[in-house]
């Protein structure tokens, strides 16, 4: 954690990181100008205000060193960082709070913890970074269980050896993002995978959530980086033998990634390294419709030639978030290497945007650092449009929170589908939510990007803004959030391409997979937990 900064308990990053006042009345003469009508600030309440429930549970004279059980650990441990936790803490609604809050230090104490809670019916959930938005941390577990511990493993952050020569590295499950590359960055090494909440997310939670990064193409998943995996369950430790491919078999990775605590808890992992890159080029283009972008992503990602950032943002996002207005979309793309100059690669990726109609009015943008340079950047510069993009996209979770104070409703989903669907889904899934919208909030905007693009298909991510009504903002997104995900089901999306399952996306994700993986899904947490303590209710 960052000297001097604080962590915020009831929203997204740090205290100081937040919108301040000044930014905040910004914020709502911006949406005032959209027809929304924000309330009254709204700050969240002191945690020595908070009524939580007493916990229920004391742990092991053998393990009091690594627990707590304070208000502000159990409150900082409640809940995610979706907007409807955001708002539930805004509130004061922590119904569910953990009873304790433990801090392995070593995996020995993960195995002891998980040894005292198999005994006691203490249920526990693995928890990194706590940057979750499905629910996924929460102690929404019922009542078959004496209590539920918390199972912080962010003391557990290491890089522990690095194989240069297969370029692959072991690293602790709790290392956050920016400690993985500063302790890889000396070398000229980098994982290369950031997902937006790359700052307060953990390897293990990647791992266990199957994240994606924001590199729009090539090795972005955490599943393209994990080498070999290390866990311990309740009957046993589980490792996987390092390996380039393998065809013995299912992978043991497989299962454990994606599995979020249910099966395991992830202690250690090796991921395939990467060298940081060193050339750089990238452009905004422009296109008179949605339709166009598409087909020039389309183009794009069935080219070959991987692009770093390939986002096209509709026309209502392209003026949200990177200040271009009176467009169809607005593709940002970029390219990078660590090998070779990538001139010739954007000029062929410019070269299909303008067989569909697309401008780069900016023109292109190359860079040459000299040496291995800053792995997150994807574009050539952070200038101009893109540069717009990706500072509103680092800086949004933040402005949600503002707004969530303001008393608006501002939350987003998203899904992958092949390209022969992408049409049909994204006309069915806007129309359903701003349906959605109109009859629980009445005013809002529905907006649309691709976040990742693949040979076969996008993965849209849609972002919601909408009148909120101060104590009704989370039954006004749940309403407008079963709406979409039905739409999406019925469309033949998936609930989810990179934000897990946890509890919120239960009932969709149960009709999604076959029922023979379910029931062998439930086998193998009997076979793996046979108490049942692991992070009940997620997957199964």
């Amino acid at each position: 954690m960052s000297p001097g900064r604080t962590r915020s308990w009831w929203g997204w990053g740090f205290e100081e990181a937040a919108v301040d006042d000044r930014e905040r009345e910004a914020l709502a003469r911006t949406m005032a100008g959209f027809g929304f009508a924000p309330d009254d600030d709204h700050a969240p309440p002191p945690v020595a205000s908070l009524e939580l429930r007493p916990s229920r549970v004391a742990p092991p004279a053998s393990l009091a060193a690594i627990c707590a059980s304070d208000p502000p650990a159990r409150a900082a441990h409640t809940h995610g960082k979706a907007f409807r936790d955001v708002v539930r803490n805004l509130e004061g609604r922590l119904d569910h709070p953990p009873d304790l809050v433990a801090r392995p230090r070593t995996e020995a104490d993960v195995v002891a913890v998980l040894d005292w809670c198999a005994d006691a019916e203490v249920a526990v959930i693995p928890y990194g970074g706590g940057s979750s938005v499905v629910g996924g941390v929460e102690a929404r577990i019922g009542d078959g269980y004496r209590g539920v511990v918390s199972l912080d493993l962010t003391a557990l952050d290491r890089v522990l050896e690095v194989d240069a020569t297969s370029r692959a590295a072991r690293v602790q499950a709790g290392v956050l993002g920016p400690a993985l590359e500063d302790q890889l960055r000396p070398d000229g090494w980098t994982l290369r995978h950031f997902p937006q909440s790359f700052e307060f997310s953990s390897l293990g939670g990647w791992i266990a959530t199957r994240a994606g990064g924001h590199f729009a193409t090539g090795p972005t998943h955490i599943d393209d980086l994990v080498e070999a995996v290390r866990a311990v369950t309740p009957v046993g430790p589980w490792e996987s033998r390092r390996l380039p491919g393998s065809g013995a078999g299912p992978s043991p990775d497989r299962l454990l990634l994606g599995s979020e605590g249910a099966l395991g808890v992830v202690t250690e992992a090796w991921l395939r390294l990467q060298v940081r890159p060193r050339w750089r080029g990238g452009a905004s283009v422009r296109f008179p419709t949605w339709t166009q972008g598409v087909a020039a992503v389309r183009a794009l990602a069935q080219s070959g030639l991987q692009p770093a950032n390939c986002r096209l943002l509709d026309g209502t996002e392209a003026a949200l978030t990177s200040g271009v207005s009176g467009v169809g979309a607005l593709l940002v793309l970029g390219f990078e290497s660590a090998d070779h100059p990538v001139g010739p690669w954007l000029d062929r990726g410019l070269e299909l945007c303008r067989d569909h109609g697309g401008e780069a009015p900016d023109g292109p943008r190359l860079s040459d650092s000299g040496a291995p340079g800053d792995a997150e950047e994807g574009a050539a510069s952070r200038e101009g449009a893109a540069g717009e993009w990706r500072s509103t996209f680092l800086r949004a979770p933040y402005t949600r929170d503002a707004l969530a104070r303001l008393g608006l409703v501002v939350e987003t989903f998203e899904t992958a589908c092949p390209w022969d669907r992408v049409d049909a889904l994204h006309g069915e899934v806007t129309a359903a939510a701003h349906a959605a919208v109109a009859e629980v909030c009445g005013p809002g905007v529905v907006t649309c990007r691709f976040t990742h693009a693949y040979p076969d298909g996008p993965a849209p991510y849609f972002s919601v803004y909408a009148q909120g009504r101060w104590g009704d903002q989370v039954a006004q997104w749940d309403a407008v959030k079963v709406a979409v995900s039905e739409a999406l089901a019925a469309a033949g999306g998936t609930i989810t391409h990179h934000h897990a399952v946890g509890r919120d996306h239960r009932p969709w994700y149960d009709r999604q997979r076959p029922e023979p993986f379910a029931v062998a899904l439930r086998a193998a947490k009997a076979a793996l937990d046979p108490t049942g303590i692991l992070n009940p209710g997620v997957l199964v």
